[in-house]
């Protein structure tokens, strides 16, 4: 972390509420090819990354680089549709930015959504899967350099990053609306290339579940913040040696509009059962 990031992020906090009469305290993070559930917020307010001071700029595909605040189910939500990644040449703190700034605007629940490669051969493409843990191979970590005690100890646990009592009212959400949903381990790979076949089967051999780009740089940051955090993967394809294709970007972004709608029911439901 940077000397001044309390500064940065109050000051994009700051700069949120002068753009909407909203006050969440539920944020949802949604992944590539995920942003659907943002067309359906209500009384809207829409606001590019690139006017939040300090946000950074997602380049990829499927990632509408907006927040997008107002009511869902009748709660008070922001949205990040997209997300910036470790890959595009980000330090893990820049990825997890946001979070910093919308802890200081006032959210204490977090969504953190992603596409993502199966891992479980027990899985299949359109699967959403619920985060329980999750593996860094990374080797960075976004809390990394000087700690500020206004937003947390100096060196957080990690024993629960995935709230168990979030993670039970997915559960409760996803059988009262029929909604299919896995559970297991997001492996947090860098990128941009796919992984290898000999990574895939270090990683099963690990305890990982599932693989993907994102989402632990976002947990971390929440967690350390004292956030509680709700992680949603949707296997968009079957990694590297497991599936019989090729993969390709395109076809992460199909396979993630095709689960789109279950995932935005879940989070209704989600968002609807979270306490007051």
């Amino acid at each position: 972390m940077d000397r001044d990031l309390y500064g940065r992020a109050l000051a994009a906090a700051e700069f949120l509420r002068t753009k909407t009469k909203h006050r969440p305290r539920i944020a949802v993070i949604l992944g590539s090819g995920l942003g659907g559930l943002a067309e359906s917020i209500e009384d809207a307010d829409v606001i590019p990354y690139n006017d939040i001071p300090g946000f950074p700029r997602s380049s990829v595909a499927g990632h509408a680089a907006r927040m997008v605040i107002g009511e869902l189910c009748g709660r008070a939500v922001a949205i990040m549709q997209g997300r910036a990644h470790y890959y595009e040449g980000y330090s893990m703190g820049e990825v997890a930015f946001p979070v910093f700034a919308l802890r200081l605007f006032g959210v204490e629940e977090i969504i953190i959504t992603n596409a993502c490669g199966g891992i479980n051969e027990e899985f299949a493409p359109g699967d959403l899967m619920l985060i329980t843990d999750h593996i860094n191979l990374t080797g960075a970590n976004p809390l990394i350099g000087p700690n500020d005690e206004r937003f947390g100890t100096r060196f957080p646990d990690m024993t629960e990053v995935y709230d168990r009592k979030l993670i039970s009212a997915a559960e409760h959400a996803a059988d009262l609306h029929g909604i299919g949903l896995k559970k297991g381990v997001y492996a947090f790979f860098p990128g941009p290339c796919y992984e290898t076949a000999a990574e895939i089967r270090a990683y099963k051999a690990l305890g990982a579940d599932a693989v993907g780009m994102s989402t632990v740089p976002e947990a971390t940051a929440a967690c350390y913040l004292g956030m509680r955090v709700a992680g949603i993967a949707c296997i968009t394809n079957m990694a590297t040696g497991i599936a019989r294709n090729k993969h390709s970007h395109s076809e992460v972004l199909a396979a993630a509009d095709a689960a789109g709608e279950r995932l935005g029911q879940l989070i209704s439901a989600l968002v609807t059962g979270i306490e007051e």
